[in-house]
């Protein structure tokens, strides 16, 4: 590959989001590696994107594993030398339709926290240090609307009668991950922001959404390439500033 070409890392890249924030991003020029908990649906996914003529490869790489993030780490170390571009799209929605808030069970809770919260801080905290090689990284973590407090406790604001606890919650934590995070980052070379790609027809919503995926991976994608004069710290969704 060409060394001054960016280096960018998707995770739960096989599909959906992901593998269109992977589309989009090797669209514009930048080696994108596309990771996936299965090593052989990653690889038929790039090789699916390599087929079009685009700089995609795939990486094993599960969020809630510390060998397997700590060996995707090492990898990319040893082939790159750092990591222009992290995106944290890794994610799960597993509360029960029909249960209320407090019925929720606690296995929900952690199994949706594993992947949602964790694993997301893992993985960043695993490639910091690549990112911090780089001339000037960026960090995308996506959330959603549904991980607003604010539009949460306003009656009658979009979001005010879906509650989904635990993966709403989830969404919470990442946004204030992404607020921490971007204090520490505030003197260096590394931006840290946070999305909401929108609703999209996606698998995990069983294809219901208001916009196409291609629509769903275009918030990231700018995050991802914004200059020295982009955002730090926000929540965003296209142009528009989410409250928190």
């Amino acid at each position: 590959m060409n060394t001054s070409s960016k280096v960018a890392l998707v995770t739960g890249a096989t599909r959906g989001i992901g593998r269109e924030t992977v589309r989009q991003l090797a669209e514009n020029g930048v080696h994108t590696l596309l990771a996936g908990r299965n090593r052989e649906k990653a690889v038929e996914a790039a090789l699916e994107l390599q087929a079009q003529g685009l700089p995609v490869e795939a990486i094993a790489l599960d969020v809630t594993d510390a060998a397997s993030i700590a060996a995707a780490a090492q990898e990319i170390e040893r082939r790159y030398g750092r990591l222009d571009i992290l995106v944290n799209n890794a994610g799960v929605m597993l509360d029960e339709i029909g249960k209320s808030v407090s019925e929720q069970s606690l296995d929900t809770w952690r199994r949706t926290f594993d992947t949602n919260v964790f694993g997301l801080v893992a993985v960043t905290q695993a490639f910091l240090p690549l990112l911090h090689r780089a001339p000037s990284a960026r960090i995308v973590n996506v959330s959603s609307l549904l991980g607003s407090l604010a539009l949460h406790a306003q009656p009658g604001s979009p979001i005010y009668d879906f509650k989904v606890p635990a993966y709403n919650v989830s969404k919470s934590a990442v946004n204030a991950w992404t607020v921490q995070l971007a204090y520490e980052l505030r003197d260096s070379r590394i931006k840290v922001n946070t999305i909401h790609p929108g609703y999209v027809k996606t698998d995990m919503n069983g294809g219901e959404g208001e916009i196409e995926i291609a629509d769903g991976a275009r918030t990231g994608v700018r995050l991802a390439l914004i200059g020295e004069d982009g955002p730090q710290g926000g929540y965003f969704y296209m142009d528009q500033v989410l409250p928190w």
